[in-house]
């Protein structure tokens, strides 16, 4: 079920209201705004909400049996790939990021916020279908810039249905064929990055993939492999 607002603070804020004030909010129900006023990003940005794209949120009730949690980032972000695919015409310029960036042309194009709410985590889910923000730090694109922007009710559907299968797969397979169908889209090995660890300047080296449980290898110039679990990650030709 896809619920409609016209305008809201923050579906990833509703959603996690909802679940405080005990309303069983069900897998598969998705919450998408047509404008956000309030809008969030990882680490405290906020996020654009321009006309005609795509801003909504869903719950992914955590199980015993499941992955953990974290990994639902890498789940969220191939059902975005996917969903995106169809609508451009060169399907090779769409890569992911580590850890669930989608970029278009080596520019951002959506974007995913995950929050922790008891069992719950709520998933929130930007992408530029008609317009991008400009940022002073990096390049943004919209899928509008290479071809007709999808409808947005049609695109909420793509999505609704693409992130149902990957979240079975997720909990029918595990972690591992998800981070290896992730690096199969994701930008080559060898690809220079620069990575914003918390609390640390910045370091920049080269993608050399993922670890079993998901984090981010970087190869450093003298070619030693730092472990990076958390992190602004950012392609050498995304900065503006």
């Amino acid at each position: 079920m896809i619920e409609l607002l016209a305008e809201t603070g923050s579906t990833n804020a509703d959603l996690i209201s909802r679940l405080r004030d005990g309303d069983r909010v069900g897998e598969g129900n998705w919450l998408v705004a047509d404008r956000q006023i309030s809008g969030r990003g990882r680490q405290g940005r906020s996020w654009f909400d321009g006309s005609g794209n795509f801003m909504g949120s869903t719950v992914v009730r955590c199980l015993a049996q499941d992955p953990p949690a974290a990994s639902l980032a890498f789940c969220v972000a191939l059902a975005v790939y996917e969903a995106v695919l169809p609508y451009l015409p060169t399907p090779a310029d769409l890569a992911l990021k580590w850890p669930n960036d989608l970029m278009l042309g080596g520019a951002k194009l959506s974007g995913i916020l995950l929050e922790r709410e008891g069992d719950a985590v709520v998933v929130g889910v930007g992408v530029n279908l008609a317009a991008a923000p400009d940022l002073p730090d990096r390049r943004t694109t919209s899928i509008s810039m290479v071809a007709p922007a999808p409808n947005r009710d049609h695109f909420a559907k793509m999505l609704a249905d693409r992130f149902a299968v990957e979240l079975d797969r997720w909990r029918t397979f595990g972690l591992g064929p998800l981070t290896r169908r992730w690096m199969a889209a994701a930008h080559p090995v060898g690809t220079p990055l620069k990575v914003h660890p918390p609390g640390e300047e910045a370091i920049e080296g080269a993608f050399a993939g993922l670890t079993e449980d998901g984090a981010l290898m970087l190869r450093l110039p003298e070619g030693r492999i730092r472990t990076i679990h958390a992190g602004d990650v950012m392609l050498a030709r995304e900065e503006g």
